[in-house]
């Protein structure tokens, strides 16, 4: 064992903790209702942060505040610390404490995920080791035997971004209670913007009582778009609305929101439905001050579409199926 761990601690990469990384994990964990929660939550926000620091030093673009281990609720009703990788997905950061001979991956951040980083912890929360990475796991405990190099992590990025992995969001589960990850209510993904002031939700009564007006049987999820620098590290809200009709068809209402301290959408974005051939089948474009816009159609059961958010050269899509 002793010439396992040696072996694994010169595949690893050493780390500060720096300051605010610490402030940020204490205060999370202030916020869980017991001493077990709030250290679970602190290693986990220092393992992300020391992640997300590695891939910044590497020039891999990220988007540290978007991921569930930001998320007030996620943080207290699951164990979670993921990061997501701009354009790639969700890569999980598992901290691990000294003299631990395996690291825990909860069944729960099995799936949706491009892979996982072990993050050693010390005793004094002044440094980590990034000790590997593994691609999927299949187990809740993973033998530190098993991981490979981080030079592999940074393949499998450059592979993802090359060929993005497709994932496609089932619209139908939804109407009976199964949400895709990454997909919140609209309520809970506003406060937890709310509750970190820099990323606020900043929506217009306009648009609330535009979603007031639904039919009892709609459904509806928000998630968190980044476009990066083209937006200064402000994400935008969309919002996917379903509702079942008579005729064996449903219903779909997208709209796009700003949030942090804008009150408008930045002039030009686009929303863009495209059909399964690819070809664009409705898009809206923001003006001047527009502070949401909306495109509303209806689809077949099985049907597939793409939804893309762009500006200038910077785009993002998500993929459905009705």
């Amino acid at each position: 064992m002793t010439t396992t761990t040696h072996r694994v601690d010169d595949l690893g990469i050493k780390l500060p903790i720096t300051h605010a990384a610490r402030t940020i994990a204490q205060q999370f964990a202030n916020q869980q209702p017991t001493p077990a929660k709030a250290e679970q939550v602190r290693l986990n926000t220092l393992a992300v942060w020391v992640v997300n620091d590695y891939l910044q030093m590497m020039e891999i673009p990220t988007n540290l505040n978007v991921g569930d281990s930001w998320n007030p609720i996620m943080q207290l009703c699951t164990n979670i610390a993921d990061l997501e990788i701009a354009s790639v997905g969700r890569l999980e950061c598992r901290p691990m404490k000294l003299h631990e001979e395996v690291c825990l991956i909860p069944s729960e951040t099995w799936e949706d995920r491009v892979g996982y980083v072990v993050v050693q912890v010390d005793e004094s929360l002044q440094e980590a080791n990034l000790l590997g990475f593994i691609r999927s796991v299949d187990r809740e405990f993973l033998p530190l035997h098993q991981l490979q190099p981080l030079e592999k992590l940074i393949d499998r990025i450059a592979q993802l971004k090359a060929s993005p992995v497709q994932t496609l969001v089932n619209l139908s589960q939804w109407l009976i209670g199964q949400f895709d990850a990454g997909w919140q209510t609209v309520e809970s993904l506003r406060d937890s913007l709310e509750s970190r002031p820099a990323y606020a939700f900043r929506g217009s009564v306009t648009s609330e009582e535009s979603l007031a007006n639904q039919q009892p049987a709609a459904t509806k999820r928000a998630k968190l778009i980044d476009l990066g620098i083209q937006l200064a590290n402000q994400p935008l809200m969309l919002i996917v609305e379903i509702s079942p009709e008579p005729n064996v068809k449903t219903s779909i209402r997208l709209q796009l929101h700003p949030t942090g301290n804008q009150v408008y959408l930045p002039e030009g974005v686009r929303l863009t439905v495209l059909d399964e051939s690819g070809e664009i089948f409705l898009e809206a474009q923001a003006r001047s001050a527009d502070n949401y816009i909306q495109l509303q159609f209806r689809g077949n059961i099985q049907e597939q579409f793409s939804v893309a958010i762009s500006l200038g050269d910077m785009s993002i899509r998500e993929h459905f199926m009705i």
